[in-house]
């Protein structure tokens, strides 16, 4: 990998790494711009060794105010990443983007967050490159993406090294088979829905037993975030935290049964596997391979 050398404070006073990695974006929305806000505020790198492509004025234009190298030429970003390139457009565009980094002689990694499309296709369109698929959520636009991703055929240790860095800037990144995407699909990039649902539904209910609506859905989102925090930190089985709060005879076992007769636990299960079908679906998995090979 190329990274720039430097050691340098940012505006907070504290140290940079010495290691700034160059990397570049085609496609500049709000997934591709959290990424870039999530790369400057962990310290991974400086705007200045950052570029990004975009067709849409505005979105070059609140990227040049960041301090970003903002252009409408492809071409451009390529050249000045050294490190990796970052595809972060529509699926219908891939096929240009990929030209434009075909022509391109740096030996940079390419990252795509393109949903459905395959490694294969991407290799095909790029031969000879690394290549890396990633599949973020919308908690990335608050730093707290669940990511997964997985390496082509020509990724090496160093790429993956990079993919974690850059990705878990903004969140968490896993490594998984290309083949578990659609399931990663059918959790995590559809989960927040899920997840929103819930909270709303909690919401409902406290509005139900007497609080104010801000009131009841404030403790709700809070409810939500804190239990998952009690998961990621404890590294605790969510069953074994749940008897944790649930006493014989008590308010919360009375919920627990509630939940479990409304469905939620079977429910819950249904959802990630109708996402994760419709993934595969979208992805062009034969019927026969969804019911057969992946049992779905």
């Amino acid at each position: 990998l190329f990274f720039k050398k430097l050691i340098c404070f940012n505006h907070t006073g504290n140290y940079l790494s010495s290691e700034m990695m160059k990397v570049g974006f085609i496609g500049s929305g709000m997934m591709a711009s959290a990424l870039m806000d999530g790369l400057v505020s962990k310290n991974v790198t400086t705007p200045d060794m950052i570029s990004c492509s975009d067709v849409w004025e505005p979105a070059r234009k609140t990227a040049s105010e960041k301090g970003f190298y903002a252009t409408a030429a492809n071409k451009e970003v390529c050249e000045r990443s050294s490190d990796a390139v970052i595809l972060a457009v529509k699926p219908n565009i891939v096929g240009q983007a990929c030209e434009d980094l075909a022509a391109t002689q740096s030996d940079f990694l390419v990252i795509s967050i393109a949903a459905g499309v395959t490694l294969g296709t991407l290799e095909a369109a790029l031969p000879g490159r690394r290549v890396v698929r990633v599949m973020p959520n919308t908690p990335c636009l608050v730093g707290e993406a669940a990511c997964g991703f997985a390496l082509g055929s020509l990724a090496n240790d160093a790429d993956r090294s990079l993919v974690k860095k850059i990705f878990d800037a903004v969140g968490i990144a896993m490594e998984v088979n290309e083949s578990l995407l659609d399931a990663v699909t059918g959790l995590s990039g559809s989960g927040p829905a899920y997840v929103f649902m819930f909270i709303e539904a909690l919401s409902d209910g406290g509005v139900r037993a007497g609080l104010p609506r801000d009131v009841a859905t404030q403790l709700a989102a809070q409810t939500v975030k804190g239990a998952a925090e009690m998961v990621l930190k404890t590294g605790k089985h969510p069953g074994l935290l749940k008897d944790g709060v649930t006493s014989p005879g008590g308010t919360t076992i009375a919920g627990v049964e509630a939940l479990e007769q409304g469905g939620l636990r079977p429910a819950a299960i249904s959802a990630v596997k109708a996402a994760t079908k419709r993934s595969m679906q979208l992805g062009g998995v034969s019927e026969q391979d969804i019911k057969n090979k992946y049992n779905l």
